[in-house]
This record gives structure tokens, C-alpha cells and sequence, in this order.
């Protein structure tokens, strides 16, 4: 069984991979590092929701209509999370300096 992602356990992952950061760079880095920390946990909540309830939902306008399937909008919800985690995770990486480019800056970015 996967250990279970915290903000906490998140952020102190992606601190010690960003680690070689400048100070100056760091404190800017350091409120995207956290949303990414929760924007992590969020998308695993999520996911396991997906997974736990399926993707599609039976749905009708009132009791006379057909039902029909549609998207659950966890589903949309998820998709932009992700779409933000990634951002949040590009913007990291840009800001990083090019010697720290490689190993665990490179695994951050295969997630």
C-alpha cells in the first residue's frame, strides 16, 4: 500500500529536491512550493475519488427526462487541479538555477 501524501510530507519533498535553490529565489519559490504541496494532496483526493466512483454519472434535468451519462464534474475539477499543479511545477523549474537541472529536478518533472 502507497504512503499516504500529507501537505507536510509534500512540502518537505519538494523543499529537499529545490534545496540547492538561492535565498533570494527560495523566497519566492517558497508560496509556490506550498500551493503545490496542497494542489499534490488535493489531486490524490481526488483520483481516489474518481477511481472509488467512476468518471460518468447517470444524470436528468427532472424526474420526465431521460436520464443520460455525463461527466462527474469532480472529474473537470481534477483536470484543472492538474492542469495548475503542472504550471505551478514549471514555474519552480524555471525559476531554478541550470546547475541544478538533472537528478531530482529532472524526476520532479517525469511526475
Amino acid at each position: 500500500m502507497a504512503r499516504k501524501i500529507t501537505e507536510k510530507s509534500e512540502f518537505n519533498r519538494l523543499k529537499k529536491i529545490l534545496e540547492n535553490m538561492p535565498p533570494n529565489r527560495y523566497t519566492v519559490a517558497e508560496g509556490l512550493i506550498r500551493e503545490a504541496a496542497r494542489m499534490r494532496v488535493l489531486l490524490d483526493q481526488t483520483y481516489a475519488d474518481i477511481e472509488k466512483n467512476g468518471r460518468v454519472e447517470m444524470f436528468s434535468q427532472s424526474e420526465k427526462a431521460e436520464p443520460y451519462e455525463r461527466e462527474r464534474p469532480v472529474v473537470r475539477q481534477y483536470m484543472q487541479a492538474n492542469k495548475n499543479y503542472q504550471s505551478i511545477i514549471k514555474q519552480l523549474i524555471d525559476i531554478c538555477p541550470e546547475r541544478a537541472a538533472g537528478g531530482k529536478l529532472e524526476a520532479l518533472l517525469k511526475e
